[in-house]
């Protein structure tokens, strides 16, 4: 075919030195046009490559050689949210990338972030209600008709503005965001009671405190000097990376009265005794509201449990009166990626108060990141776990999946029993008792954690092992006195149900052994192998042991919970037992 002079053979010889002009053999990214980005880790510009896309960008999955990325809406709208513009995120695709990159990546990436900002919530004159400000008619009339958001619109104040009522500020956030065009919230905080509140320069403990740079970093973030633009977000660094002392530095930003709500009365009295350390409030000052008390102060500390509590499943919340006792300036939700639901309906109506999420991983099993997005705030800082491991911040781990066989009667249990107890059948394993008496042997003088789903599994470990068994059913004093005497190296090891997935403090921990999990929660994955993961004096490297029996369900649930560890960029070993 003849097409202006040129025939085909020219044509293809124009498309390959093209092609070859365009190619950049020392960049380290790949674009691909369904939206994932492969980052070469051995590529001499794969630090630079990282950092750029780090803003704007989820990590998939981090193996040895190539990491995946993904683009999405809320990770687009989040680098929006901290300031980040269209075109720096295309000129850190195509800066870095060795091919060009698609154009349905570029025209999605300013489509969806240039939506980001065309709603923006304000506050009235009279300060009694909100404006909703739209960019043009068009959209206005899109989202008038919109049945999500229709109806938490009052009065059109003109053709590009409708009057809010205050109380519908965050259900018409979280409207918004499902209809892909989140509000850039400009309407500010209401200011609560005061509370003069520094950090120590030497804790109680006598030993030297000093904000690591990302601590202070990320409180910054979050804060943002007191502008409209902060005050709500979410903080994501690892476990045992200090996330109660980034709370704690924003607490001494804010200076106002403030509400801790967290997942148990381990972590309140942790987020307790951390507050006194590291601060120079009083014990008057800080008080806890929970199964055993109820009693407020300028800073009050809450289970997630207790608040969601009442006699019947269809009744009222009695402990939400918890959120107006005071004039709160700041409510900080620990663990944020496990809010419960009922808590996120009372959220939406707390927009008026600066809010912080602190978590290890923004995955939620139920799905509802757009929700945090919406309801606490944009994420406002993280930082790679491997990252800090690097800088000595949190401990190095080495990772291993041990399988398991069964024994033929075992096999034969299985594979005739209902697909719904399956999966306890082969958690329950008996042959996970050798395998975990092995491991105590060869990691003996180590401090070694042992962490379950099913109770009769691990009585049976604790009376095996010889090491105490703490469930949900174990006093709370008796909780604590078996923790201080594992820290005081009394105890060589402990037998943990799932109580052992949150806000334990024991730094010395650095052996974990994970006889069973929760199917496939990856978010358990996070918080198990945070447990272990406090720095070590020694530099010493902490060791994570999955025991998973083979050829059964509990492989493929494993295989999902991997994937927590490789995005992470941890190597992970699998020996397969005879």
């Amino acid at each position: 075919m003849i097409c202006s002079g040129v025939d085909s053979e020219d044509t293809l010889k124009l498309s390959i030195i093209g092609y070859l002009m365009s190619y950049n053999p020392e960049n380290a990214l790949i674009v691909q046009s369904d939206r994932t980005i492969l980052l070469e880790v051995h590529s001499p510009r794969a630090e630079e490559a990282r950092g750029a896309i780090a803003p704007f960008a989820e990590l998939v999955k981090s193996p040895e050689h190539i990491h995946t990325y993904r683009l999405t809406p809320l990770s687009i709208w989040n680098a929006r949210a901290s300031g980040l513009e269209v075109q720096s995120m295309l000129d850190a695709l195509t800066q870095n990338s060795k091919y060009p990159v698609p154009s349905a990546v570029i025209q999605e990436i300013g489509a969806l972030g240039n939506r980001y900002g065309l709603t923006r919530l304000e506050r009235s004159e009279d300060g009694f209600s909100l404006i909703l400000m739209v960019a043009d008619e068009p959209l206005a009339e899109l989202l008038r008709r919109e049945d999500a958001v229709a109806p938490l619109l009052e009065k059109r104040l003109s053709p590009l503005s409708f009057q809010v009522n205050s109380g519908h500020r965050g259900l018409l956030k979280k409207a918004l965001v499902e209809v892909g065009y989140p509000a850039q919230d400009l309407a500010g905080y209401i200011a609560g009671d005061a509370l003069p509140i520094k950090l120590r320069d030497v804790a109680n403990s006598g030993q030297p405190f000093i904000l690591r740079p990302y601590q202070k970093e990320a409180a910054e973030a979050f804060y943002q000097s007191g502008q409209v633009q902060g005050g709500s977000g979410v903080i994501c660094l690892p476990c045992g990376a200090g996330k109660t002392i980034v709370g704690m530095t924003a607490m001494a930003q804010v200076q106002e009265n403030t509400l801790i709500l967290t997942t148990s009365l381990t972590s309140v009295r942790q987020w307790h005794r951390e507050i006194l350390d590291k601060t120079q409030l009083p014990e008057s000052a800080i008080a806890e509201y929970s199964g055993e008390k109820k009693s407020t102060g300028p800073v009050t500390i809450a289970t997630y449990q207790i608040l969601t509590y009442r006699s019947q499943k269809d009744g009222d919340f009695p402990h939400f009166s918890l959120f107006q006792a005071r004039s709160w300036g700041l409510i900080i939700y620990d663990e944020v990626h496990l809010l419960p639901a009922p808590v996120f309906r009372i959220t939406a109506e707390l927009q008026a108060r600066r809010r912080l999420g602190l978590t290890a991983t923004l995955i939620r099993e139920d799905g509802k990141e757009g929700d945090v997005f919406a309801l606490i705030g944009p994420k406002r800082y993280d930082v790679p776990w491997r990252e800090l491991e690097s800088q000595g911040f949190i401990a190095t781990a080495s990772c291993k999946e041990i399988r398991i066989p069964q024994d033929q009667a075992q096999q034969m249990e299985y594979a005739l029993a209902p697909n719904r107890n399956q999966f306890r059948i082969a958690a329950e394993n008996p042959r996970k008792v050798a395998v975990v008496q092995k491991l105590i042997q060869e990691e003996a003088g180590h401090k070694i954690l042992i962490i379950g789903e099913y109770l009769e599994q691990l009585e049976l470990l604790a009376k095996t092992t010889n090491f105490p068994l703490i469930t949900g059913k174990t006093a709370q004093k008796k909780r604590e006195e078996l923790y201080q005497r594992f820290r005081d190296g009394q105890l060589g090891g402990l037998v943990l149900s799932r109580v052992g997935n949150f806000a334990l403090d024991l730094p010395d921990a650095d052996v974990l052994i994970q006889v069973s999990g929760k199917y496939g929660s990856r978010q358990e994955e996070a918080q198990r192998l945070g447990r272990i993961l406090r720095p070590k004096s020694d530099a010493r490297t902490a060791r994570f042991y999955t025991l998973v029996t083979l050829r059964t369900c509990e492989e493929n649930f494993a295989r999902h919970r991997q994937l927590f560890l490789t995005e992470q960029g941890y190597g992970y070993q699998i020996e397969i037992l005879d």
